[in-house]
């Protein structure tokens, strides 16, 4: 695995590209600009904003996994994740091994990223036909309702995709931040694949160099705001990944998943990463687990950033329920076989919009 010596690491001119996304205007910079407006906008309907039953109690119940453990083939470890797969598609890791260093060296840079001036970050902007850089993704429509909060999205993995010019060379040594942030998730990652291969009964190796060889980062950037139950961060959406891993701030909640019927915050612990299962191993699995929708809602105090690592498949990787899963319950497939780079872009193409995304992979009723 290469790292990042000096800025001389030439691009591969055939790294793909994914799917456009309209230009909006940065959230953060209009905040600063009038922090008691709302444009109409980021308004949302009632039904479809944060004002909801408080199921804050239902936090605890989320499980949290000791990754040492778990990697050790824990038998009690492994039932925990098997059942955090199969009835939440959420879970926090802990004694992951990325040292607290890497950790809070990539929550320092990034939230010095979002300080200077909008021309500063405007270097990055996200180009006309992609979604790397700095900006914002799945905007599809002029009349669709935005999210509040801006992103810096990189292709981390594999390396020949990165494209250098998005990523910031402030603050200083944010490159080599990026870097050993990311090298530290690819190793998390590759250790839950590991133990999700060995409970959906296959060799523990079985997903790995298939399922897990693109490593994305988006960094949220989510302003305070005057109005919070009227906006969201981020609209509702399952991952097209395999799995994602999440890195949220330890003082400010935000990120809340459906349960239920109902919208559960995920209350940060300590130390931990947030993993959750992505539309891949929903695919695989053939539904056994679940890909759950998840959003992030405003703060009226303060801004948060969130650090977002998707791992998933390359583009030409065919993804189909796995024949061994199939049982007496669930005989027939629920999903057809897709190829991840067109599934992919194909719902990066449309606005977030919960799991609706995934009936391109669904057979008809």
């Amino acid at each position: 695995m290469s790292s990042i010596t000096d800025d001389s690491i030439i691009e591969n001119g055939d790294a793909p590209t994914y799917a456009p996304s309209l230009p909006m205007p940065s959230v953060q910079e209009m905040v600063k600009n009038d922090p008691l407006h709302v444009p109409e906008r980021y308004v949302r309907n009632q039904e479809d904003g944060p004002l909801m039953n408080d199921m804050s109690h239902l936090s605890s119940e989320i499980p949290v996994i000791d990754l040492a453990l778990l990697s050790a083939g824990d038998i009690e470890e492994l039932k925990k994740l098997d059942l955090a797969c199969k009835e939440w598609g959420f879970f926090q890791v802990v004694n992951h091994g990325v040292a607290k260093e890497v950790l809070q060296n990539m929550k320092n840079a990034a939230s010095e990223f979002f300080e200077p001036p909008l021309q500063e970050k405007n270097k990055y902007a996200m180009p006309a036909d992609d979604i790397q850089g700095y900006g914002h993704a799945y905007v599809v429509s002029e009349e669709q309702i935005l999210d509040w909060s801006d992103a810096l999205i990189l292709v981390v993995y594999p390396t020949q995709y990165r494209k250098f010019k998005f990523w910031p060379i402030t603050p200083e040594g944010f490159k080599k931040t990026i870097d050993a942030y990311s090298k530290g998730v690819k190793s998390v990652g590759e250790k839950i694949l590991r133990s999700v291969s060995t409970i959906m009964g296959m060799d523990e190796d079985a997903f790995l160099g298939l399922y897990n060889d693109l490593q994305a980062l988006r960094v949220n950037y989510y302003p305070a705001c005057c109005r919070p139950d009227d906006v969201l961060g981020i609209s509702p959406h399952s991952d097209r990944s395999t799995i994602t891993i999440l890195m949220q701030e330890e003082d400010i909640k935000g990120l809340q998943i459906k349960h239920n019927g109902f919208w559960v915050p995920v209350k940060p612990v300590t130390d931990a990463l947030v993993v959750n299962v992505g539309d891949v191993i929903e695919i695989l699995s053939n539904g056994k687990y679940k890909s759950i929708e998840h959003r992030a809602v405003a703060n009226e105090n303060k801004a948060r950033i969130s650090y977002v690592s998707f791992i998933c498949p390359l583009d030409d990787v065919g993804v189909e329920p796995l024949e061994h899963l199939l049982d007496s319950k669930k005989p027939q497939k629920m999903y057809k076989k897709v190829r991840f780079g067109d599934y992919l872009r194909g719902a990066m193409k449309r606005k977030m919009d919960g799991k609706a995304h995934t009936e391109m992979a669904k057979f008809e009723a």
